[in-house]
């Protein structure tokens, strides 16, 4: 369980205008825990590594848009949004007992931001930013990276994939700076927690609801706001994932001023660079591009983010959402305290790209 102190910097976080949204999807307690992914090993049960799943109680594990549409309750809060959110565990690495023990985070933030340059709202030619079409589907981030690849402004899809993926170190009240930016993992504790982002692409080619390599869509020039690349006229709602995970939990088992950061992903990453999310989309389209269309206006709370505000969505109680629950589909412990990570995911340090093994094709240690 999160610390009192803990879930009430997540409340803050969450009504503090972090980011300048139309509306926000919290997503407190995940539907379920284990090594599946629809969108990257669609059908593969299990998956390569452990997710965290936000998502409708779908009825079929395929989780195509009608699955989703059909869903009896959704773990997030927007009761027109059966999307589902996935994105990999964080675990702490004690390397004197050589275990893993997940790692508690205060639960999943989506911003559903208006971006682009080419927007007629942001002062473009274009209209307003589209709802996500039924079947569409989207990922970000890169479950084998370990290490940066491109130069910090460099601006391909390439580098502004690595700068969408990235955290900050919160330490409010711990007598530091307040907080540092950047991408892998930090170097030294995060009293306040460390907030994990993702920056999904909001530049769609119209045309492919998904491409296996992600080329259907495309990041805006500068991550947060900019021009979409040619190739790509559709703009879309961006989303910007928000994790807060409770690292200070471990604070007492290592020593930030001789050892290195002992937490790591899911993927076996203890680089924090495989940093990555997905998204699958189950939005009451209608819903969602009324929301667009109508909540966000400067003369009241919708052009603030309050979702609540927005007479197009219903945002249901947080122990209404908390309450969806399915049983996992794998057989296996994926929290408390492991000998090894879920599946085949040794760790890979890099600086070169991990090896993504299946349980077929596990090394033998």
């Amino acid at each position: 369980m999160l610390r009192p102190a803990f879930v009430s910097l997540l409340a803050i976080l969450s009504v503090s205008g972090v980011a300048n949204a139309w509306f926000r999807v919290a997503c407190a307690s995940p539907l379920v825990q284990e090594r599946i992914d629809p969108i990257r090993n669609p059908g593969q049960t299990p998956s390569q590594h452990t997710h965290t799943v936000r998502l409708p109680d779908p009825t079929n594990p395929t989780y195509d848009y009608n699955n989703l549409r059909a869903s009896s309750c959704t773990s997030c809060q927007v009761a027109q949004d059966m999307s589902n959110y996935w994105y990999p565990k964080l675990y702490f690495h004690d390397r004197k007992a050589n275990t893993f023990t997940a790692v508690d985070n205060g639960g999943l933030l989506v911003y559903y931001q208006n971006r682009g340059t080419d927007d007629a709202i942001n002062g473009g030619p274009g209209l307003k930013a589209s709802a996500f079409p039924p079947g569409f589907r989207m990922t970000t981030g890169n479950p084998a990276r370990r290490s940066k690849k491109y130069a910090v402004g460099e601006g391909s899809q390439g580098e502004l994939s690595e700068r969408a993926a990235h955290w900050v170190c919160l330490r409010y009240g711990a007598g530091n700076e307040g907080r540092t930016n950047g991408t892998g993992f930090p170097w030294t504790d995060c009293e306040s927690g460390l907030n994990a982002r993702l920056h999904m692409p909001a530049c769609w080619d119209g045309v492919n609801l998904y491409k296996e390599d992600n080329s259907h869509v495309a990041y805006l020039s500068e991550i947060d706001n900019g021009s979409c690349p040619p190739g790509y006229p559709v703009g879309l709602m961006k989303l910007l994932y928000e994790v807060t995970w409770n690292v200070h939990e471990f604070a007492h088992l290592w020593d930030p001023n001789t050892e290195s950061w002992p937490f790591v992903y899911a993927t076996g990453d203890p680089t924090g660079y495989s940093w990555h999310g997905d998204f699958q989309n189950g939005w009451d389209t209608t819903a969602l591009q009324n929301a667009i269309d109508h909540c966000n206006n400067p003369n009241d709370q919708t052009g603030n983010g309050v979702t609540e505000a927005c007479s197009y969505l219903t945002v249901n109680a947080a122990a209404t959402a908390n309450a969806c629950k399915i049983d996992p589909i794998v057989n296996e412990q994926v929290n408390g305290t492991l000998t090894k990570l879920p599946g085949c995911n040794p760790l890979q340090a890099g600086p070169a790209d991990a090896t993504m093994y299946s349980s077929s094709d596990c090394p033998s240690s």
